[in-house]
């Protein structure tokens, strides 16, 4: 069976087991939402001040990808104090928490672990100043994606969910994800028996902060993010005298026609009408201005929504580099193709469920995305791997703070910027309400 074609009938399996849970559930009785949220700010009241503490300490100690060791470490007491079975080093340093409340059905929860490597300039008061070795050299880590409020309401969840055990059955399954930024953390946790060792998840949950309103949620059925790939082109030349070009095959020529060139991929081989990226991020060639050196390396990233379009921009790029190459009458040029994560594709049938409680909890705040984002995430693995699920997104900055940048025409910094800088109060209680909610919605 081609790639391509497994994929999609894989999702849609998925799509009719999470029906059936789904229904299942409904049959239960629906959650008087109102109610649970008042339960849970009442709770977060109490609480909020330790998840609060818990954040800034770890936005203050972040680690790179597999490097989460006391990261892990401190998610892992929080859990056990709350009654969770803790298995640490799933996939290397993931953790693995546990809490079975009698029969019904099984529902994962994520948070990542990982930070940047990147110097933050928030100037925030408990800002990172932490350095971890990176590719070989000591280099500055930041949560600038924002995973360090997802582990605030992650822990916040399970403790209100612990505080409600009497109000829904079921068993959690609640997982501290490693290196997400490296699209390998995913990976590492299934081939270590995620789905294995510890109970199959019917349904999973997981959000994401990004530079949107603090207090709204967004959400989607279908294709939720986009695809991810890597490659690294290395192009191949003749060193020569800068004065004497003529005797050299110039990769820096190579380079920059490739990277031009690349475009008419997008422009005259994908459908219009689809959404495709393929942006090349970094140029590494010689050494001194009068020098043409025998190699440049071109690194860049591509991005779809669909397996088709995937495969356009990969092959096209691959046949472009080629093309420069041979123009230049230049041996075939090292192609290294790194696949990333795929496109996280949402239940429908969990995200119709899900959907009424958060407009119910959050009014105006709950509103469905027009469209797919742009940034990709490795959670499509769990979704791959038979757990259907539901992926939304979470907003972050003071509304205040949105609408002054608005109103200049500018947006606020966002993921992955050193600027970046969610309002923990309220981005953290409202990713404890939501997840809560979306759990006791299916257990109870």
């Amino acid at each position: 069976m081609r790639p391509v074609f497994r994929q999609v009938l894989r999702y849609g399996l998925f799509a009719g087991a999470a029906a059936l849970v789904a229904t299942s559930a409904e049959a239960a009785g629906k959650l008087d939402v109102a109610k649970a949220k008042a339960q849970i700010d009442a709770g977060l009241a109490k609480d909020y001040g330790g998840l609060d503490a818990l954040y800034k300490d770890i936005h203050q100690h972040p680690e790179l990808a597999f490097q989460e060791n006391e990261t892990a470490a401190k998610l892992a007491k929080e859990m056990r104090a709350l009654g969770f079975e803790v298995t640490e080093h799933v996939g290397k340093t993931g953790i693995v928490a546990v809490l079975k409340n009698g029969a019904g059905p099984t529902v994962m929860v994520r948070t990542e672990l990982d930070a940047l490597p990147m110097e933050e300039k928030t100037g925030l008061p408990y800002a990172s100043h932490a350095v971890q070795m990176w590719q070989g050299k000591p280099t500055p880590v930041d949560h600038s994606c924002g995973h360090d409020i997802h582990m605030a309401a992650w822990v916040g969840a399970a403790q209100r969910l612990v505080a409600m055990k009497s109000q829904w059955h079921g068993t959690l399954v609640f997982i501290g994800q490693p290196a997400e930024e490296a699209i390998g953390g995913a990976r590492a946790m299934i081939a270590d028996g995620l789905l294995t060792r510890f109970p199959k998840p019917d349904i999973g949950f997981a959000q994401h902060v990004g530079p949107g309103p603090a207090g709204t949620v967004s959400y989607r059925a279908g294709v939720n993010s986009s695809s991810s790939d890597g490659f690294e082109i290395t192009f191949l030349g003749r060193g020569a005298h800068g004065s004497r070009p003529q005797l050299s095959i110039d990769p820096v020529m190579m380079a920059a026609r490739f990277t031009v060139d690349l475009q008419s991929v997008i422009s005259r081989e994908k459908d219009p009408a689809a959404f495709g990226v393929i942006s090349v991020g970094a140029i590494q060639a010689g050494s001194a201005g009068n020098i043409i050196p025998d190699q440049a390396i071109v690194r860049g990233t591509i991005r779809s929504y669909d397996p088709a379009t995937r495969e356009i921009l990969k092959t096209g790029a691959e046949r472009t580099a080629k093309a420069v190459a041979e123009m230049a009458r230049a041996p075939a040029p090292k192609f290294v193709f790194d696949q990333g994560a795929s496109a996280v594709v949402n239940d429908a049938a969990i995200t119709a469920r899900t959907a009424p409680v958060f407009k119910a909890a959050f009014g105006a705040n709950a509103v469905e995305a027009p469209g797919p984002g742009s940034a990709s995430e490795d959670y499509s693995e769990y979704i791959i791997a038979g757990v259907p699920s539901l992926f939304w997104g979470l907003g972050g900055i003071d509304p205040k703070v949105v609408a002054d940048y608005k109103a200049k025409g500018q947006e606020p910094p966002g993921n992955h910027t050193p600027q970046f800088a969610p309002t923990p109060e309220p981005a953290i209680r409202t990713g404890v309400e939501a997840m809560t909610l979306a759990v006791l919605n299916v257990l109870s």
